[in-house]
């Protein structure tokens, strides 16, 4: 039997498509295999996304705070300044719980310039 560059083609085409209908079916019985003779258990889901996002912007010697909570659980926010003269007090605001779907808003203030502004975030309290 002659071979020809047609018929070589024509084989190597439809080698081609055998192993491309054959790949996606052997791994997927594989993966249906190792789950059914005990494989590892598939991984834990992670914990629910948390937080409120928030962005903090400071004008000479305010400082002002946007929070806002997307997830469905509450959040508390607390907001610190400190300020960049020695003789001026620093300042932590009181916490502030931020429920589901709401924004808060959270200011303070130094005398004179402020060196950092920074939200820090906790679990809100049980009621």
């Amino acid at each position: 039997m002659r071979h020809t560059p047609r018929r070589t083609r024509s084989l190597l085409a439809s080698g081609a498509v055998v192993a491309a209908l054959l790949v996606p079916a052997g791994l997927y019985a594989a993966g249906h295999v190792g789950a059914a003779a005990g494989a590892a258990a598939p991984p834990a889901p992670s914990p629910e996304p948390a937080g409120s996002e928030c962005r903090t912007s400071v004008e000479g010697s305010r400082v002002v705070a946007y929070c806002h909570n997307p997830y469905p659980s509450s959040d508390r926010v607390q907001l610190h300044t400190e300020c960049a003269r020695w003789w001026d007090v620093d300042a932590d605001s009181k916490p502030v719980t931020v429920e589901p779907g709401r924004t808060v808003r959270l200011a303070d203030r130094c005398w004179k310039e402020v060196a950092s502004a920074w939200v820090t975030h906790s679990a809100a309290p049980k009621a």
